[in-house]
């Protein structure tokens, strides 16, 4: 390519791009130019990235096969935290960078949650329905029990990065004892922060509500499951607004079933759109939101600025504010440390 043809940055799941937008101004300053389209299946999105040298991703997949077929490609930068639809190992073996944004919606997400657990807990929505099909007569009161004030509960915490820390910090104000549970997280951080932190076992027969925080990965797929469901006491409360597949939802149905669980709260599930019919809806106890926690004109704001700053860090032949797979710097064949030599050698 010649050095005056400007460097493509593609997104391929819409064509207006990214619902948060992207900084032009930026992205046009470092050399590059967008492109945006709606790719109908994986072949038609390697046609359209086959020039890129950065991808913005949402949920496409980017597999070590898509991967391997764009020599061009210098980095990925993830529209949000989760980076479980990128083939992380194949992204670093090809030399290629993938950024996220570490620090997006944890207020949003945690406030989210807390909603979540608040609808269910105080029945708000069964609530709602009742009132709007007329259910509203006298003795109502009645048939919203057992229900239970939230002062004095324990609220376990599966997860205790940034938007479970943050969702700690605002539960507090509701009389919640705090628990949480995560193997990369000391027990020294959490009682900095007034939180307990147990193993996962010990915290499940503990909480009263739980609230799941972690990323989709081999280790958290399906980490609630059969068993996991079994050393919940009865009437606990869960919440998930992190990804579906931690939950197996056949194991949760069963539990809702069986009266095990007084109510679930869920922004996210195992396969998304949801198709209806959908054994889920079925439960009055439970809640299901459209998979939209990190949303706010505000979080949106602060993504469109990351996005678009590590673009063009990407560009110019900078590792990226938030890269994810930082052993890529150390690599021989790491395709930005190619770029930032031929610029070197150029100067």
């Amino acid at each position: 390519m010649n050095a005056a043809t400007p460097r493509l940055v593609v997104f391929t799941e819409r064509d207006e791009g990214p619902v948060c937008g992207l900084d032009e101004g930026t992205i046009l300053a470092a050399g590059g130019a967008l492109r945006f389209g709606t790719a109908s299946d994986q072949a038609e999105r390697l046609r359209m990235t086959e020039p890129a040298e950065v991808i913005i991703v949402s949920s496409a997949p980017m597999t070590r096969e898509f991967l391997s077929a764009l020599p061009r490609l210098k980095g990925i930068v993830r529209l949000g935290i989760g980076v479980d639809t990128v083939d992380l190992q194949a992204a670093t073996d090809l030399g290629i960078v993938v950024a996220n944004v570490l620090d997006f919606c944890q207020d949003e997400v945690s406030e989210h949650a807390l909603g979540l657990m608040l609808a269910v807990a105080r029945k708000i929505v069964l609530a709602d329905r009742m009132t709007r099909s007329g259910g509203w007569v006298a003795g109502v009161q009645e048939s919203m029990l057992p229900m239970r004030r939230l002062k004095g509960q324990t609220l376990g915490l599966i997860g205790f990065g940034r938007i479970a820390r943050s969702m700690a910090m605002r539960a507090r104000a509701f009389g919640l004892e705090i628990i949480a549970s995560d193997p990369y997280v000391s027990p020294e951080t959490a009682e900095a922060l007034g939180v307990r932190l147990l193993p996962l076992a010990d915290l499940l027969p503990r909480a009263d509500i739980i609230s799941l925080h972690v990323p989709l990965t081999p280790e958290t797929r399906h980490l609630i499951d059969r068993e996991a469901f079994s050393l919940m006491r009865p009437g606990t409360i869960l919440i998930n607004a992190s990804r579906g597949a931690v939950v197996d939802e056949a194991a949760l149905e069963k539990a809702l079933a069986e009266g095990r669980l007084a109510g679930a709260g869920l922004d996210v599930l195992e396969q998304e759109p949801i198709k209806l019919p959908h054994p889920l809806l079925d439960f009055d106890n439970v809640v299901v939101t459209c998979h939209y926690a990190s949303c706010s004109l505000e979080a949106y704001a602060e993504m469109r600025r990351a996005v678009s700053d590590q673009a063009a860090q990407i560009l110019r032949g900078d590792f990226p504010k938030y890269l994810v797979n930082v052993q890529v710097k150390n690599l021989p064949q790491c395709r930005l440390r190619g770029m930032r030599a031929q610029s070197g050698s150029q100067s």
